[in-house]
């Protein structure tokens, strides 16, 4: 089977690689990219610990082929931070004691910055309908909940 030469960016860097045709864009960057902050919880796109942002879509990796994203945009946990400067989604999970195991975190540090890149100023109902496709098996979610509306009063100054 012949691999497929894919280019695109990642976190705002360019980069290549070869896949295969069937590989994931979760293979790809876990594997290939060493890019390893997307997790594998389920690999059916229910649990969204695989999120990332494509062309500034949300999206599980587990669901999209790695090919699928030659000349597109992804965005993954990795490149949510500013150098080390941490992003203040991040800082505010951290801050309100939000994480637990870590499996979810990078699902839900992307999914809250994608709604807050949509919507700075969104209710304590449309931050739980947006995370609605994340999984955490460890909090009680309102930790979580509380830390991404005092990001986004934070990012609204």
């Amino acid at each position: 089977m012949a691999k497929h030469l894919v280019q695109t960016r990642l976190n705002g860097e360019p980069v290549e690689f070869l896949c295969d045709p069937h590989a994931t864009l979760l293979d790809a960057l876990r594997n290939t990219l060493q890019r390893t902050g997307a997790k594998e919880g389920c690999a059916s796109g229910d649990c969204g610990a695989c999120s990332v942002l494509l062309d500034g879509r949300l999206v599980c990796a587990c669901l999209v082929l790695a090919a699928e994203v030659e000349g597109c945009e992804v965005t993954s946990v990795e490149g949510v931070a500013q150098a080390a400067q941490l992003h203040p989604i991040q800082q505010k999970l951290l801050e309100h004691a939000a994480l637990q195991c870590g499996v979810c975190t990078p699902g839900i540090v992307v999914a809250a910055k994608a709604l807050l890149d949509r919507n700075p100023d969104p209710s304590e109902r449309e931050v739980r309908y947006w995370l609605a496709g994340n999984l955490c098996r460890c909090t009680g979610y309102d930790k979580i909940i509380r830390a991404i509306l005092d990001a986004a009063a934070e990012l609204r100054g």
